[in-house]
């Protein structure tokens, strides 16, 4: 039986408390504190649960948490508002650009994707003596 939960088929080899960090929203500490509320072992493989277990999970998961599309939804929404009033960080999303206070001389690589913008980056081989 295939574990579903918000749309999201978790593995059902893996540990449930690993398995539920598959969904968009929930992270080992959420994943840890849902357990521990529903009173469900962390041990327990997501194939092993019963099938009154995973309805009480999935009840608990959806109606408690904000999860996947109305997750991403709410963040794309906060960063076009920020966008829209011009705040300094709405201008930095938009030229994408790190927007909490990093350097950006070195190390903003992951946000600028990667882009080598030095002298010597882009330089050609200069030609082989003969």
């Amino acid at each position: 039986m295939n574990l579903r939960i918000s749309g999201v088929t978790l593995p059902p080899q893996k540990c449930i408390v690993i398995s539920l960090t598959y969904i968009y929203g929930i992270g080992l500490s959420r994943s840890k504190k849902i357990l521990a509320e529903l009173k469900i072992d962390e041990s327990t493989r997501a194939k092993d649960l019963s099938g009154e277990q995973v309805d009480l999970l999935r009840g608990y998961i959806e109606k408690t948490y904000k999860l996947e599309g109305d997750l991403r939804r709410d963040k794309l929404m906060n960063i076009k508002r920020l966008k829209e009033i011009n705040t300094y960080r709405g201008l930095r999303h938009s030229k994408s650009l790190p927007a909490r206070g990093q350097r950006t001389k070195t190390n903003s690589r992951t946000v600028r994707g990667n882009v080598r913008r030095t002298m010597g980056s882009g330089k050609k081989p200069t030609a082989q003596k003969t």
